[in-house]
């Protein structure tokens, strides 16, 4: 199983905290069953995490990995709040895509509103022959108040991965419900673990995984997988046609 969404990385973001608390980790992704994990640090106001410094911390959990001889592999990535100048920092190579080397990118918004200025911006990442993986949009309160949002930009050609998290309903009966849906509409693409420690904000892939199989199927609990090894593997896969939420089902009004 691969995980492309990880804050493994220790002490620079609100992740690992410590190189004990990525042993801890590690670890637990193991167990899941977790075999390559995608360190996405955040880069957005807070946490100025550019490509260098992930570079090196990636470097020191190899060495972590390598001394406890862990049947584990991490890889560079980056969890890039959206903001203007994202293409342009992006070409000073302050900013990394997924596995390092791949044309995906993730892209995460405000928990509070969508960006007016986001498609414009999607389509010219697009131009520029990246990738744009929207994370968590289950959890964005403009999302979940207007799911049709999220229906455009999957139309126009983003991908979107929603969190292991959100489908046990970690988050909430109102988070889970509309991560469901989006995978019945075809409105999401991979399920990532964005592990933050192994309490609070844990992997929970396996146990997500598991949920999706037993209400979806083997096929889409497989297809949304393979998802994940697509963006390790810079591939591209099959993608279903979107489908529009029914709003008003959905928010429970009839």
């Amino acid at each position: 199983m691969i995980d492309i969404h990880c804050h493994i990385l220790p002490g620079i973001d609100d992740g690992a905290k410590t190189s004990g608390d990525t042993l801890t980790m590690l670890k637990s992704a193991i167990d899941e069953g977790i075999t390559t994990i995608t360190a996405t640090p955040h880069h957005n106001p807070q946490f100025n995490n550019e490509s260098p410094l992930i570079l090196k911390k990636v470097k020191e959990v190899q060495n972590i990995i390598d001394e406890h001889q862990l049947p584990i592999e991490v890889l560079p990535g980056q969890e890039v709040r959206i903001y203007g100048d994202l293409l342009k920092e992006f070409s000073e190579g302050k900013l990394l895509k997924a596995a390092g080397t791949s044309s995906y990118i993730l892209i995460e918004f405000p928990s509070n509103h969508v960006p007016a200025y986001a498609k414009e911006l999607f389509y010219n990442i697009k131009l520029e022959g990246l990738q744009p993986i929207l994370v968590h949009p289950e959890r964005n309160s403009g999302i979940i108040e207007n799911p049709d949002i999220l229906f455009d930009f999957i139309e126009q050609g983003v991908l979107s991965q929603i969190t292991a998290s959100s489908v046990t309903g970690h988050f909430g009966k109102k988070i889970q419900k509309l991560s469901f849906k989006m995978i019945e509409n075809h409105l999401t693409h991979f399920v990532a673990s964005d592990a933050h420690n192994v309490t609070s904000r844990a992997f929970k892939m396996k146990e997500a995984f598991e949920i999706i199989e037993d209400s979806y199927g083997s096929g889409v609990s497989r297809m949304l997988q393979n998802n994940a090894d697509s963006v390790i593997l810079n591939e591209s896969f099959y993608q279903e046609e979107p489908i529009k939420i029914k709003t008003k089902k959905f928010l429970g009004l009839f």
